[in-house]
């Protein structure tokens, strides 16, 4: 496993912390059942870490590896289920927490793909379970564009091979094969410095106190990004259980990007001030004033030259102000800090980080997650409408791990909406109603920035 997914997996030794995220696509009519399966054949084939189980080390000395499942059988993988009454929207919801709340087969590989047919107005859902060592968002909605089609008829396709290399440190079950993570680990800053010494030898015999004091940024951003948080920001969002339950709101993506616009400023700033003024009004329904919470935001760390899905993200925790003059100016704040963490100097370094934090405790990965407020993070998905074998993908959300935060809120793009999933922890969020309703009214405030013409509709979807 590379360094970020060992992370995902190590953390999952508390449960509150399991990384499993299941988007949920909405089709105008019921899969068939042949293309469907054939679709997943070739994704199988396409993207081979999808067929492979995790083997772990069994002294626990060094991180498990990826194995062709021997036993692989895709039909296990696949499900199909006709909703009974009622068979409305709730049932979707319902089954969504719950597949989320149970434990994969870590004898398999780590993904289910379940059709719930029979919604009201003929409608199906495929609801898609994948754990968070496979993929990450990003990745997620690339391997997406690649399987399916792009009208209903299909979409030919020739000549695609596999588009995910071999996992980091191969396959190979060779104990000094699989020691070498501890080398990597142990090694990957020791090779660093004396390349760097090497690199800026010339600016170091001409400026050394300015190269001492780059030293000193990037380990004090090292420490900030790894830092342990010992408590929440929030007085009402405490508690903190396995149970989840699940909500979703439909944004205009006009409206938000003219909103966001308006502010000088980015979809995600605008994404982002729109929850935290959902969070002021829910913490004052509570009878708590808050001037600000933390949070953990997702950072891609992705570049062109990455191959298609696996992870490539870092996880940076800080604290957002939830009041500031209005939405405008709050946005601005926004912007600003998020910006500030975004070039934290030790970002790039950020598997390099992993590593280390993977030599330490488990529990010491739960002590940096456990006290944040919430997740929020923003995926751009597709701006045409893409078909399921024949169905065409009405509404796709994604409800992504609270990593033992409160929620996590995710935001989707897809043709002309934002798909807003908010994947919430019981015991934090026992009133999920009333923290959608806040939600709702967050967005609400913020495409109040567009013009008087603009269609700003929030829908709290049923």
């Amino acid at each position: 496993m590379t360094q970020p997914d060992f992370m995902s997996w190590r953390m999952e030794e508390n449960p509150i912390l399991r990384s499993t995220i299941v988007a949920v696509a909405v089709l105008d009519r019921s899969p068939d059942q042949t293309r469907f399966v054939d679709m997943m054949r070739r994704a199988v084939d396409l993207v081979p870490i999808f067929r492979r189980k995790v083997i772990a080390d069994p002294m626990g000395l060094v991180p498990p590896r990826w194995a062709d499942d021997r036993d692989f059988d895709l039909s296990w993988h696949l499900r199909r289920f006709t909703v009974s009454e009622p068979r409305s929207w709730d049932v979707v919801l319902d089954f969504a927490r719950t597949i989320e709340m149970a434990a994969f087969d870590k004898n398999r590989p780590l993904w289910e793909f379940t059709v719930l047919d029979g919604l009201d107005n003929g409608r199906s859902a495929l609801v898609m379970k994948v754990h968070h060592s496979l993929t990450d968002g990003v990745g997620g909605m690339q391997i997406t564009r690649e399987i399916v089609d792009f009208t209903r008829e299909g979409t030919p396709r020739q000549g695609q091979t596999n588009l995910l290399t071999t996992p980091e440190n191969g396959d190979s079950s060779e104990p000094a094969n699989r020691l070498f993570w501890y080398r990597d680990t142990v090694g990957d800053l020791a090779r660093r410095a004396p390349a760097a010494l090497v690199r800026n030898g010339s600016r170091l015999a001409r400026s050394p106190r300015s190269v001492y004091r780059d030293a000193v940024a990037v380990g004090g951003s090292a420490m900030r990004l790894a830092r342990p948080v010992v408590s929440t920001r929030s007085p009402v969002m405490t508690n903190r259980s396995t149970r989840r339950h699940c909500a979703v709101l439909d944004v205009p993506v006009a409206a938000l990007a003219e909103a966001a616009t308006a502010g000088g400023c980015s979809i995600n700033d605008a994404f982002l001030t729109a929850v935290l003024v959902g969070m002021a009004d829910y913490h004052q329904l509570h009878g708590a004033e808050i001037s600000e919470l933390r949070m953990t935001l997702p950072i891609s760390l992705r570049t062109d030259s990455d191959p298609v899905g696996g992870n490539r993200i870092t996880l940076a925790r800080f604290a957002l102000p939830t009041e500031a003059g209005g939405p405008a100016e709050l946005m601005h704040r926004v912007h600003t800090t998020v910006e500030t963490w975004r070039n934290e100097p030790a970002v790039p370094l950020s598997p390099t980080i992993a590593g280390a934090l993977n030599l330490l405790p488990a529990s010491m990965l739960g002590s940096m997650l456990e006290h944040v407020d919430f997740v929020a993070s923003d995926v751009v998905g597709s701006d045409v409408p893409l078909f399921v074998a024949g169905s065409e993908i009405m509404r796709y959300y994604a409800f992504s791990p609270t990593l033992g935060s409160a929620f996590n809120v995710t935001l989707m793009s897809y043709t002309t909406r934002c798909c807003v999933g908010i994947n919430a922890d019981a015991d934090a969020v026992p009133d999920l109603a009333a923290l959608t309703a806040s939600l709702a009214e967050g967005f609400r405030a913020v495409l109040g920035l567009c013009a008087e013409t603009t269609d700003k509709t929030v829908v709290v979807a049923s």
